[in-house]
């Protein structure tokens, strides 16, 4: 199926943050089948201008992954358009048995909030092609972000999520985020050679392999930074991330402390790191 490059519309919602960075994207897709992917926070103006741009044709709501700012319409845009919402799954899914464990052993969400009340219609998984006559989508499994993240491929246009941003690193945050998965997810989009992202937050990327191998690099150079930092002797993940992150403001280091643990996560699960006691957010890191 050729792309209709004008059957493409973008809203932003009113959520800027240093999370959100301009706010949410949420993205139109189709003439006569329109298809909503991410409808974006629970803000009535937002819905009522995804309702306007829909023009009463909406019939498929597509969500990457479930947290609040990208699932947070998606009750109202439901009961007003009486669309089905397709995702991966509720914001549990995918996790893995060393992240239930984490989440078991009383680990939080950390930074974006889970939308734990969202629950598809219908659950899709990777591989999976969504197909109207306006527009065909392929739904990939991509979890690194989010265990239950999903990607959607449009012909060589990839709409990307949370996946990859281009003015900002991803959040990975334990128990959801997983460092190895996300590594894994960078690979299978360089694999499939997009030609565009389309983040959920931020503008679009025209050159998506620089921009996937700058990722896979810089979260390689994090994980030498950590190993660097832990040959001065053991180490908590806050204690890490006040270290390596020197110049990030203070309210950002919460969300910097969960991505120095996905690092310690990923690197306990390879054996190069140990840790007194259980896996935790408070245990004591040591080179193995």
């Amino acid at each position: 199926m050729a792309m209709d490059t004008e059957a493409l519309q973008r809203i932003l919602a009113p959520n800027p943050s240093p999370l959100t960075g301009p706010g949410t994207t949420t993205f139109l897709l189709g003439h006569d089948h329109v298809a909503v992917i991410d409808p974006g926070p629970s803000i009535d103006s937002h819905v009522e201008s995804i309702l306007q741009a829909g023009g009463g044709r909406i019939s498929h709501i597509l969500v990457t992954h479930a947290h609040r700012d990208h699932s947070g319409a998606v009750p109202a845009l439901r009961e007003a358009t009486g669309a089905p919402v397709l995702a991966f799954g509720d914001a549990l899914a995918g996790r893995s048995a060393v992240m239930q464990q984490l989440a078991a052993s009383g680990l939080g969400g950390g930074g974006e909030g889970m939308d734990l009340d969202f629950t598809p219609d219908h659950r899709i998984a990777h591989g999976q092609t969504i197909e109207t006559p306006d527009w065909q989508l392929k739904a990939l499994h991509t979890p690194g972000h989010s265990a239950g993240h999903l990607c959607f491929q449009w012909g060589e246009t990839m709409f990307c999520g949370d996946l990859v941003m281009g003015w900002a690193t991803t959040l990975i945050s334990p128990p959801d985020g997983d460092l190895a998965d996300f590594l894994r997810s960078l690979a299978l989009l360089q694999a499939l050679a997009p030609t565009r992202l389309l983040p959920t937050h931020g503008d679009p990327i025209d050159t998506p392999a620089a921009r996937l191998a700058e990722l896979a690099a810089h979260r390689r150079q994090r994980t030498a930074e950590i190993v660097a930092a832990l040959r001065d002797g053991p180490a908590r993940p806050a204690e890490l991330a006040a270290r390596i992150y020197r110049e990030l403001p203070e309210a950002m280091l919460p969300a910097a402390t969960r991505n120095v643990l996905a690092h310690l996560i990923a690197l306990a699960n390879l054996g190069a790191v140990g840790h007194d006691g259980p896996l935790s957010a408070e245990a004591l890191f040591s080179l193995a």
